[in-house]
C-alpha cells in the first residue's frame, strides 16, 4: 500500500475488528524523523521510543530529528541515511527504532494481530527492518516484489538470537553478489531471542509458491495470492510480452492462479486484488483460500495516511467514472508494473513528471553495482540521467521513470520542500478495482476502517 499509506492507526483499526491490520514497512526511518520534525504531532512516536527498550537510542533519534513545535512550512526536512551495503550505525539504530514505533503503536488498545509488509526490491533495507518490526512484537511478516527465499532463514535467525544474513545482488562484472549480515549486538549491544512471526509470501504464480514450499529452508507458512489487477507492483505478464494499444501489459490465461494447485501445497493461502466485495470473500473461501487480503478499500478510509484531499479526489472521480488507474511498465525503477491513478496534479500527469527536477536524495530503490575498478556504487534509473550514465546504466532504462521513493511520501503529505517547487508532487497507486465506494460511500459520508470490515462480512453497507 505504497509508503506510510497503511500506518499504525489504519493497522490497529482493523487489529480491533479482529482481522489481521497490517502497516507497510517501506521508508519508515524516513517517515519517523518527518514527524518528529513536524513536532510529533499528538506526541505518539516519543511514547512509543520511552517503551523502545534501548533508551539510548532513542535519546540520539530524538536528538538528531525531533523539533518542538515543527520545522516551518519551507524548511527541507533533514534527510536520513541512505541504505548500502555496508551500513553506518546511525542508520541502523533509526531502521530499527522506527520500525519498533510502528509495530508498537499498531499494537495497543486491542489484542488483535499485527503485520509488516516489506519488499524484496529493497533488499540492503529489510534486516534492520524487519529486527526492528520483530522487536516490536510484529505478529505477521509479509514480502512481495521479488523471491523472498531468504526471509524464512532471516526470521529464523533473530528470533533465535543469532546475526541475520542476506544475499544482496550486485549488478555488473558477471552479476555478483554481496552477504549483507545484521548483527544486532552490533548495533544495540545485545542480541535477544525474540517471537518468531509468521511469514507470508506474496505470489502472483502457483509455481513460484511451489518453488518456495519445497525447501524447509524457503518454505513460508502461508501466501498472498496476488492478481495483477491490486495496487502497487505487479508482476510482468509471463510470457512474450504483449502490450495495448496505450502501452499496458496484456495478461492472459497463463497469468491466472491455478488455485488447486495452491490448496495441494497445504499452507494457507489469502487471495488479493479485486477481492474487496462479500462475493469476493466467499468465492476465495470456495476455493480453499484461507480468506482476502484488501487493500485498496482501507486506503481509501478514514484511518488510511493518504493526504485528505488526494483521498477525496480519488474517490469523487473513481464514483464519477473518470478515474483511469493504468499500469505502467516504465514508472518503477524496479522494472516490475506499478498501477498509477492519474490524477491531476501528480507524477502520473505527464507534465507534472516532466517538470520535476530529477533528484536522489533517498535512495531506497538504488541498486549496487559494481564498477570496472571493483568498487560497489549505486544507481537508479530514475535519478539524474548524467549521474546513471556516468555509473554505467544505459539511456532507455532512464524514460519513463519516476522518482517513487518521493513521490509516495508525497501521497501523505510528507514530501520534500524544495526551492525550485513548494513541495515533491505526489504519485498516487491504488487497485484498479474499485467498486466498493459505490456500496461505502453511498450514504455521501466518508467510511471506516471497520465500515470495511463489516461490509466484507456482510454485515455492513450493502448496495
Amino acid at each position: 500500500m505504497g509508503v506510510g499509506v497503511s500506518g499504525w492507526r489504519l493497522a490497529a483499526a482493523v487489529a480491533t475488528t479482529g482481522q489481521l491490520g497490517v502497516v507497510s514497512g517501506v521508508a519508515l526511518d524516513t517517515l519517523m524523523a518527518r514527524r518528529l520534525q513536524l513536532g510529533d504531532p499528538g506526541g505518539h512516536i516519543r511514547r512509543a521510543l520511552e517503551q523502545f527498550p534501548f533508551p539510548g537510542i532513542a535519546e540520539r533519534v530524538l536528538d538528531r530529528y525531533y523539533v518542538e513545535g515543527g520545522i516551518g512550512t519551507r524548511t527541507a526536512f533533514r534527510l536520513v541515511p541512505k541504505v548500502t551495503l555496508t551500513p553506518a550505525r546511525p542508520g541502523a539504530e533509526l531502521a530499527v527504532a522506527a520500525n519498533f514505533v510502528e509495530v508498537f503503536l499498531a499494537k495497543q488498545g486491542h489484542n488483535g494481530l499485527v503485520g509488516v509488509n516489506y519488499m524484496e526490491k529493497l533488499q540492503a533495507a529489510t534486516p534492520a527492518a524487519l529486527y526492528g518490526a520483530m522487536l516490536g512484537g510484529v505478529d505477521y511478516v509479509m514480502m512481495g516484489a521479488g523471491i523472498p527465499t531468504e526471509i524464512p532463514a532471516l526470521i529464523d535467525a533473530f528470533s533465535g538470537g543469532a546475526p541475520g544474513e542476506l544475499t544482496i545482488e550486485v549488478q555488473g562484472a558477471g552479476e555478483s553478489s554481496h552477504r549483507l549480515v545484521f548483527d544486532a549486538e552490533a548495533v544495540l549491544g545485545t542480541r535477544p531471542e525474540l517471537a518468531r512471526p509468521r511469514f507470508l509470501a506474496i505470489v502472483s504464480s502457483n509455481m513460484l509458491a511451489a518453488y518456495l514450499a519445497r525447501d524447509p529452508r524457503t518454505r513460508p507458512d502461508g501466501f498472498v495470492v496476488e492478481g495483477h489487477v491490486a495496487g502497487g507492483h505487479s508482476a510482468r505478464p509471463r510470457g512474450a510480452l504483449v502490450v495495448d494499444d496505450d502501452g499496458r501489459p496484456v495478461y492472459g490465461p497463463r497469468d491466472v492462479v491455478d488455485l488447486a494447485k495452491m490448496s495441494a501445497l497445504s499452507l494457507p493461502f489469502w487471495l488479493a486484488g479485486g477481492q474487496a466485495s462479500p462475493e469476493g470473500l466467499s468465492s476465495a473461501l470456495s476455493t480453499g483460500a484461507a480468506g482476502v487480503q484488501v487493500g485498496s478499500a482501507f486506503a481509501l478510509c478514514e484511518e488510511s495516511n493518504l493526504d485528505p484531499g488526494l483521498r477525496q479526489a480519488l474517490v469523487e472521480r473513481a464514483l464519477a467514472g473518470t478515474l483511469s488507474v493504468r499500469s505502467d511498465l516504465r514508472a518503477s525503477p524496479t522494472g516490475f508494473p506499478f498501477k498509477l491513478a492519474e490524477t491531476p496534479g501528480t507524477l502520473a500527469d505527464g507534465d507534472v513528471a516532466a517538470d520535476r527536477r530529477r533528484v536522489c536524495d533517498l535512495g531506497y530503490l538504488r541498486a549496487p553495482y559494481r564498477a570496472p575498478d571493483g568498487r560497489i556504487g549505486y544507481r537508479c534509473p530514475a535519478e539524474p540521467v548524467t549521474d546513471y550514465l556516468r555509473k554505467g546504466g544505459q539511456a532507455d532504462d532512464t524514460e519513463g521513470r519516476l522518482c517513487l521513493c518521493n513521490g509516495l511520501l508525497g501521497t501523505i503529505g510528507l514530501g520534500q520542500r524544495r526551492r525550485d517547487i513548494a513541495l515533491e508532487p505526489a504519485v498516487v497507486t491504488i487497485g484498479q478495482d474499485l467498486s466498493f465506494l459505490h456500496v461505502l460511500t453511498k450514504t455521501g459520508s466518508g467510511y471506516t476502517a471497520a465500515d470495511v470490515v463489516d461490509y466484507l462480512l456482510g454485515g455492513g453497507r450493502t448496495a
